[in-house]
């Protein structure tokens, strides 16, 4: 591991392992906050939203600033939104405040604070990820990669095993996490820490519109995948007593599987990021394939395997391939493009799953699969015999 990213790292699984541990409550709070499904719904969609316009503005501040600043505000403004929703969880309980209200301060804070704030630490580790000389690219990329994916799987187990003795325990214990990591940036993230030295450009500008092609694509087949596993796995063919266990298999090895291929199989492996990304999305392809036909849990859980090995390799390749593409003045700039990707998938992708469900239960996974191929496809088609574009001057 390149030594001046492990206290983003670490930064990185804190903040957003406290963001995670308010999954497992959501559903219940919004009972007691009297939101309606709809209502609840927009939460998520608004979180996604100030992820997606967020992460470009603060790009521009790391290329401007650097990464200590980025870090330092958004873990501030993370820490902001983790408190402002306790506080009002609070009050809710107490019937102080109306429904209205308690709606208005759940999209502020638990959104649009926490969702801004959050971006700012995952784009401000992924471009100084993009720092590293281009033999270590893909691995100090995967990693980053892992320490969100280790977040989103231990902190809903957290949080779940917190709110079994008080529905409000995870809703108090994130903003104290929020501090402790706030305080880890101040101390152990400093200018010259992560002051690496400054790849060459070694791809064109316009490499990147190709690149950009594969990563949107890419994303729109993981999320769809990701929020269609559970409702394929409780479909009528992997129903009746095992359709519990087909759920969990699916989600925990997708999950799982993920964390291990970027933070162990992608710095084993140093594939380039061209073949990471080629490699990834047709094995996405195939693993849709199985899933789209899997019969009982065992086919499920080897078809999420498989699912996770290649989004695992075909994200980490777009990331890293992005970063090599970029000048040295614009990395974070990238670094943002990448999380606004991520957070525009997060947006469109939810509305279509019912009604791509509604039409088959099957048809979200086979949609998935084909934007894995149209991914694939780009991919492939990489342009011979290109000039390498100068490097930028540094500012």
């Amino acid at each position: 591991m390149p030594r001046p990213l492990a206290p983003l790292l670490i930064a990185l699984l804190g903040m957003f392992t406290a963001q995670q541990l308010l999954a497992p409550t959501l559903g219940s709070l919004s009972a007691q906050f009297t939101l309606s499904p709809t209502q609840l719904g927009l939460v998520f969609t608004v979180g996604s939203l100030a992820v997606t316009v967020s992460s470009p503005l603060w790009g521009w501040a790391f290329d401007r600033f650097g990464p200590r600043p980025v870090l330092l505000a958004g873990a501030g403004l993370s820490l902001a939104g983790l408190a402002g929703f306790a506080a009002a969880s609070v009050l809710v309980l107490d019937e102080t405040l109306t429904p209205a209200l308690t709606f208005a301060l759940a999209l502020f804070f638990r959104s649009f604070l926490l969702g801004a704030g959050i971006s700012a630490v995952s784009v401000a580790a992924l471009a100084v990820a993009g720092r590293t000389p281009e033999v270590l690219r893909t691995t100090a990329v995967g990693l980053v990669g892992a320490a969100q994916g280790l977040a989103v799987v231990v902190g809903p187990v957290i949080g779940g095993l917190l709110a079994v003795g008080s529905l409000l325990m995870p809703v108090y214990v994130a903003p104290v996490l929020g501090l402790l990591f706030l305080v880890w940036v101040l101390v152990a993230v400093k200018p010259e820490a992560v002051a690496l030295p400054r790849p060459e450009v070694r791809e064109p500008p316009q490499e990147l519109v190709r690149v950009f092609g594969v990563g949107v694509l890419t994303y729109l087949s993981f999320v769809l995948v990701h929020l269609s596993a559970t409702s394929l796995a409780l479909d009528r063919r992997l129903s009746g007593e095992s359709g519990t266990l087909a759920v969990t298999a699916t989600v925990v090895v997708l999950a799982i599987g993920v964390v291990l291929t970027q933070g162990v199989l992608v710095p084993v492996l140093r594939w380039p990021a061209g073949r990471l990304t080629q490699n990834g999305t047709l094995i996405v392809v195939a693993g849709c394939g199985l899933l789209a036909v899997a019969g009982s849990t065992e086919m499920a859980a080897v078809a999420a395997l498989v699912l996770a090995v290649g989004f695992g390799f075909a994200l980490t390749g777009f990331f890293a391939a992005a970063t090599l593409g970029a000048g040295p003045g614009r990395l974070g700039l990238v670094a943002g493009a990448c999380g606004a990707t991520a957070g525009l998938a997060n947006l469109v992708v939810p509305p279509l799953v019912p009604v791509l469900h509604w039409v088959s239960p099957v048809a979200p996974v086979i949609a998935a699969g084909a934007l894995a191929a149209l991914a694939a496809g780009l991919a492939l088609w990489a342009p011979r015999n290109v000039t390498p574009a100068a490097p930028q001057s540094s500012v």
